[in-house]
This record gives structure tokens, sequence and C-alpha cells, in this order.
């Protein structure tokens, strides 16, 4: 996997995780809430996992927010976390 790609993955991750944190929720919460499994969050939030659009979808509704909110700061967050 090339470096932005993994710098990418890694900052979406990075939001997941924020975002959870802000509703204070576990992985196992958000797997519940999103119909995955808590492993499957926990290889998003640590970047490993490359989630397909219907995954985002499931996640960013797990969270109660878009998926144009989820990813709104992507690219910044991106480019801060090489």
């Amino acid at each position: 996997m090339d470096k932005s790609r993994r710098r990418i993955l890694r900052a979406l991750g990075l939001l997941v995780k924020k975002q959870r944190m802000l509703l204070k929720l576990s992985q196992e919460q958000l797997g519940f809430r999103a119909n995955l499994d808590r492993t499957y969050i926990s290889g998003v939030e640590r970047g490993v996992r490359n989630p397909s659009l219907t995954a985002l979808v499931s996640i960013a509704s797990g969270l109660g927010i878009t998926v144009s909110e989820l990813l709104e700061h992507l690219e910044v967050e991106s480019q801060s976390n090489p």
C-alpha cells in the first residue's frame, strides 16, 4: 500500500475514533449501531481497513451523522498526519 493511501486511511480512522469518543461509545457499541463487527471498527480506526462506501454509510449512521460530515476534515487530517 502506498504512503498516501495509508495516510488517508489513518486520517479516516482518526476521524471515526474522535467522533466515537465524543459520543462516549465503545467500539462494540458503535459496531452494534452500525451493524458491523467490533473488530472491523477497530481496523478502520487503526487505518488497516479500507471500508467500502456502504460500510462508511453504516459507520456514519451509527455515529448519528452523515458521510459528508464524517469526511468533512479528511483532507486536512490526512495532510497533518504523515
